[in-house]
């Protein structure tokens, strides 16, 4: 009898061993660097699976080198896809920030794919870090238009953003309503993302959406995410407030 509960107290710890060791091990493909992850791409070299989890819009207008397109929201286009993939094979995804593409990865890991790697902070951080992409745009605004184009003697607000990210779309009415209460004080300008890579580039834009406030050229705040009105609201008066001490 003792003997039995040696034995199945043994294959417990076993088990719960062997689970701790997967959880440290996704835990670890969670939290690459982009070096990491951009190394492990390119050693892969041609045989790398590298999936865009983007609508095929935004795949078609920018994408990973040797990237395809995969809806992971179309099951049927999935199961169509999938069957092309090695599954002992690594993975590489992507989507703007990391909601699509980690919803691929729990899909592609429950249709047995062991070894899948997520882009850490998305094809944002990838285009704010200079890498390269297979592009159908041009680079957009220098950073000399785009000094001249923020150029005011009033504060000024600039949303870095995307048409295709969902959290800039719910900052857009914020900042609008912001502008709205601000018609001869402030000065908004708003940028789209990927279709002004080099100037992403050049202001060290890696997550979006991002805000930018802007006093006689010089920023005076800057915030990635997400931000509520008051916030907004609450940075603007503290900028006219120096700026008035000062005078």
């Amino acid at each position: 009898m003792k003997n039995k509960i040696r034995l199945v107290l043994t294959f417990a710890i076993a088990i719960l061993s062997l689970g701790y060791l997967n959880a440290q091990d996704n835990k670890k493909d969670q939290s690459l660097t982009l070096a990491e992850f951009e190394s492990k791409l390119y050693k892969e070299g041609a045989k790398a699976q590298i999936i865009d989890a983007r609508s095929l819009e935004e795949y078609q207008q920018n994408h990973l080198v040797g990237a395809i397109s995969l809806n992971a929201s179309d099951d049927a286009e999935f199961q169509k896809q999938v069957v092309r993939l090695k599954k002992d094979k690594p993975v590489f995804v992507y989507s703007i920030g990391n909601g699509r593409s980690n919803a691929l990865k729990k899909k592609l890991q429950a249709n047995g794919f062991s070894e899948v790697y997520e882009l850490p902070g998305g094809f944002s951080n990838w285009v704010g870090s200079g890498k390269k992409v297979v592009s159908s745009t041009s680079n957009g605004l220098t950073l000399d238009e785009y000094k001249k184009l923020i150029k005011s003697d009033n504060l000024v607000l600039v949303d870095i953003g995307s048409k295709y990210c969902g959290a800039c779309k719910r900052l857009a009415p914020i900042v609008d309503s912001v502008a709205g209460n601000h018609p001869k004080d402030l000065k908004v300008v708003k940028i789209e993302f990927f279709e002004n890579k080099q100037l992403g580039v050049d202001l060290n834009i890696n997550s979006l959406p991002t805000l930018i406030l802007y006093k006689d050229d010089k920023i005076v705040w800057q915030k990635n995410g997400v931000s509520s009105k008051d916030q907004i609201e609450k940075e603007i008066l503290s900028a006219q407030t120096k700026s008035a001490s000062l005078k």
